[in-house]
């Protein structure tokens, strides 16, 4: 079958320009306050915070609009896995996120949180950016061929949430889009991370060199840390993998400074990301935290899709994934086989301290 010329790359109107660049700390560290908000970390005082508080802060929009969403299971019937699309967004407006169907942001962080049946386990896989797709029309998108983070510039939020759900067939539960407002806080609040890679990075913006091995890391660091593409081993797949180094080491640095019990430490990282954050309308915030407790920071596993690798595409460099592996993880997840996946398909370690 031959591709849509006319629609793989022009859309209908063009979505504004001069974007800033996409800071990837900020990413990073919201998505842990996303995960303190939903899966509560354990702490019945977190779980007693979102009840009486967090839950009216956060902003609600219909972000799932024509996406499939699961079955509830019939009574008696072992519960499904639980499957949360994730968006990290390179917002001109860092006071603000953009409307359910605004365009001119890129998702230049693309997540879906794999939560197992029996609810302690998690499995968060990364969609590559450049990956090249099939785009659903929408917005201001005719329909047709680009890479995945076009869709959230297209159509907004809801067009992305498609186009991630055409691509995985995976029914989502919710759905979260994260800004970056307000993150140095919360950084500030842990104290810096602590991050443990098997490469070396060298930076882009000076002449900073992190050799393989473990290295503490201030705000600052951390942040060109997470930015690094060219200097890391693998390019924007290497720049993942440095996202989920920090991501985990921030869970952990929450874990082991005690903040999931210290209300003053708590209200602060809670009230950094309700404010930073828009979910689905129907997620609930609290029943959630409530069912997913039990799930240790140590039992949270990170994956990337299968790629093939780059190529030339009418959108520029783009990432070809290996869309029979794609099929083959994605099934996996729907049927609650990640650790089954994760044993025959290893991903390099992102190292717990």
């Amino acid at each position: 079958m031959t591709e849509p010329e006319s629609t793989d790359v022009t859309p209908l109107k063009s979505p504004a320009r001069g974007r800033r660049r996409l800071r990837w700390y900020h990413t990073v560290a919201i998505l842990v306050g996303v995960f303190l908000l939903v899966f509560g970390g354990g702490s019945l005082l977190a779980l007693k915070l979102v009840a009486d508080h967090y839950e009216g802060m956060v902003d609600r929009e219909n972000i799932l609009e024509g996406v499939p969403t699961p079955e509830e299971p019939a009574e008696g019937e072992k519960k499904p896995p639980l499957h949360f699309l994730i968006l990290g967004i390179d917002s001109r407006d860092t006071d603000s996120l953009p409307g359910l169907n605004d365009t001119g942001s890129r998702s230049d962080a693309i997540m879906i949180a794999h939560i197992s049946s029996d609810r302690k386990r998690a499995l968060i896989v990364s969609i590559p950016r450049d990956s090249y797709v099939d785009v659903p029309a929408g917005g201001i998108w005719g329909g047709g061929k680009n890479k995945i983070n076009a869709a959230m510039s297209f159509g907004g939020a809801n067009l992305a949430a498609k186009t991630v759900y055409n691509l995985t067939k995976i029914p989502l539960d919710g759905a979260v889009v994260v800004n970056f407002a307000g993150i140095q806080t919360m950084v500030e609040a842990v104290g810096g991370v602590r991050v443990c890679i098997p490469y070396t990075v060298y930076s882009s913006f000076s002449d900073k060199v992190w050799e393989k091995g473990c290295h503490d890391l201030d705000p600052a660091e951390a942040e060109e840390f997470v930015r690094q593409r060219k200097g890391t081993p693998g390019g924007d797949l290497g720049r993942i993998k440095n996202q989920q180094h920090v991501i985990k080491g921030l869970l952990q640095k929450i874990k082991q400074g005690g903040m999931l019990t210290d209300p003053g430490k708590l209200n602060d990282l809670l009230t950094t990301a309700a404010r930073a954050v828009r979910v689905d309308e129907n997620m609930k915030l609290t029943s959630l935290a409530l069912e997913l407790r039990h799930i240790d920071i140590d039992n949270v596993k990170f994956a990337t899709t299968p790629i093939i690798g780059t190529m030339q595409t009418p959108a520029g460099s783009s990432i070809q994934l290996d869309m029979e592996g794609v099929e083959e993880l994605f099934t996996a997840l729907r049927e609650d086989r990640a650790e089954e996946w994760l044993a025959a398909h290893p991903q390099p370690e992102v190292a717990s301290l």
